[in-house]
């Protein structure tokens, strides 16, 4: 077997393997790469197609955005419905409020239709914004889809048709690099289809081949690039469009809101204060008090029954009573005293009608007492008190009670109207009295020697006076101070009835 020198590099018939250079240049691809690695044109369809979606999925967002504003007017509208019917049926009394524009009906009309014309102008822009700024946004996600498609069909393919000639490429350079390597080893022999002049003329094939591929996909990825930039611009001018439209309609229905409002305000700031009052006046003052007339008077009222005769006492003026406490320690008490044509003495605080209701504190039903004999200004009544009610008279008991008037001559009037109307009478003193003299000598009647004895009432028979007619009361003038008619002496025999008047 012959040997060859060795063949020296840059001489015919040398053939260097190729090699991979390093290069910190990015983007830089060296004459002698003949797969590169600096740069990978799949990654650039990756990426391109990753902000595709990134510019998908915002227009998503802001159709998202759009459509919930929709709704949103819608269920505006909705609302506002409820918000008229709070004020749509007509004002309760509502006669009061003057009905011509300027008052208060004016100002609810005003809201009812401002309110009805908000509800109104929220639906509009419902519409008005599904109609002409949701298709906008609509037909940018379509766009964007297709344009994603296009570069997936387009750039995609191409970045595939690369890939598989590098493939095919280092496959060959592999192959003629295990067979040079060999070569001299094995005596510079080798098998037709892997002579290493026929593998690198085949390796020259493929990787002109894969140039043309990779050459092909980087024009391709240039004007899919340039046109990434115009397509971008059309995206923000589409979003833009679609603000715009945006805007016009909300823009518009909150300015329409606005003026709503503001009329409604200036509807209720332009009533006068006193516009309603003025009309009312106009319209009902017939109904209203007076302001000119006169202060009512109790004395100039009248009123049914005011002088029927069962009204007027008999008899009535300020007596003193002693009083029951303690034996009498007391004193006398001075009170209101009338006697009624029903035949009640009644005791009264005062003669005052007017400072609270005049409740009697104590009242006798003559009928039922028995009265004793007058003593210069004293005389007494045994009876029982009958104005605490009917459970409480049936526990009342009755009492001696001793009364004194301001002169003799009173005494002696009331004792006499008294008489007419008591049940029963006595010539017997009241106790402790002072006599007075019957004639003008000294001699004092047998009668009065000595200290009259209590009034004994026990035994005495109903309607039955003892003592002679002369010891009755003697007729006489009213009394100062007493409301009284002066009546006919009664007599034994009218006891038990009224006086005659």
């Amino acid at each position: 077997m012959s040997s060859y020198p060795p063949e020296k590099a840059g001489q015919p018939g040398h053939q260097a393997l190729p090699t991979r250079s390093t290069n910190d240049t990015v983007g830089y691809i060296s004459d002698e790469d003949a797969v590169p690695e600096s740069v990978d044109t799949n990654d650039s369809v990756s990426v391109l197609t990753e902000r595709l979606q990134a510019w998908k999925h915002a227009c998503g967002y802001l159709e998202n955005y759009i459509s919930a504003t929709e709704k949103m007017q819608k269920a505006h509208a909705k609302e506002y419905e409820k918000v008229l019917k709070t004020i749509n049926d007509p004002l309760k009394e509502g006669h009061h409020f003057d009905q011509s524009l300027g008052g208060i009906a004016g100002l609810f009309e005003n809201m009812r239709s401002n309110t009805k014309g908000i509800a109104n102008s929220h639906m509009e822009t419902s519409k008005s914004i599904g109609g002409q700024v949701l298709p906008i946004l609509t037909r940018l996600h379509a766009e964007i889809k297709n344009k994603s498609k296009e570069m997936n069909s387009g750039a995609g393919r191409g970045a595939k048709s690369v890939a598989t000639a590098r493939n095919s490429t280092q496959k060959h350079i592999e192959l003629l690099g295990q067979h040079t390597a060999g070569f001299d080893s094995a005596g510079h022999k080798a098998d037709a289809a892997n002579d290493p002049y026929v593998l690198h003329r085949g390796a020259q094939h493929r990787l002109h081949k894969q140039v043309v591929e990779e050459n092909n996909s980087r024009n391709d990825m240039i004007a899919v690039q340039k046109n990434f930039e115009a397509f971008e611009a059309h995206v923000i001018a589409a979003f833009q469009q679609a603000f715009g439209a945006f805007l016009q309609q909300v823009g518009g229905q909150a300015e329409r809101q606005k003026a709503m409002y503001t009329d409604m305000t200036g509807t209720a700031q332009k009533i006068p204060g006193e516009f309603e009052w003025m009309n009312f006046l106009s319209r009902s003052g017939h109904m209203l008090v007076d302001p000119d007339a006169p202060p009512r008077e109790v004395q100039h009222i009248k009123y049914a029954n005011e002088d029927h005769h069962s009204t007027k006492p008999l008899i009535a003026g300020t007596l003193e009573r002693k009083s029951r406490a303690m034996g009498g320690i007391g004193g006398y008490k001075t009170a209101y005293y009338a006697v009624s044509p029903s035949k009640f003495l009644h005791q009264f605080e005062s003669d005052d009608n007017y400072k609270k209701d005049p409740s009697p504190e104590l009242s006798l039903y003559l009928p039922d007492c028995t009265i004793g004999a007058v003593s210069d200004t004293k005389f007494n009544i045994k009876g029982k008190d009958v104005s605490k009610g009917k459970v409480g008279n049936s526990l009342q008991m009755s009492h001696e009670l001793s009364f004194k008037a301001h002169t003799a001559s009173d005494a002696q009037e009331w004792h006499r109207i008294i008489s007419s109307c008591s049940g029963s009478s006595t010539t017997s003193p009241p106790v402790g009295a002072l006599t007075s003299p019957i004639s003008p000598s000294d001699q004092k009647p047998p009668a009065y020697e000595h200290q009259p004895a209590p009034l004994q009432t026990g035994n005495l028979p109903q309607g039955h006076s003892p003592g002679s007619a002369s010891a009755g009361v003697t007729s006489g003038g009213a009394a100062p101070g007493s409301a009284a008619t002066p009546t006919t002496p009664a007599t034994a025999s009218s006891f038990g009835k009224g006086p005659s008047t």
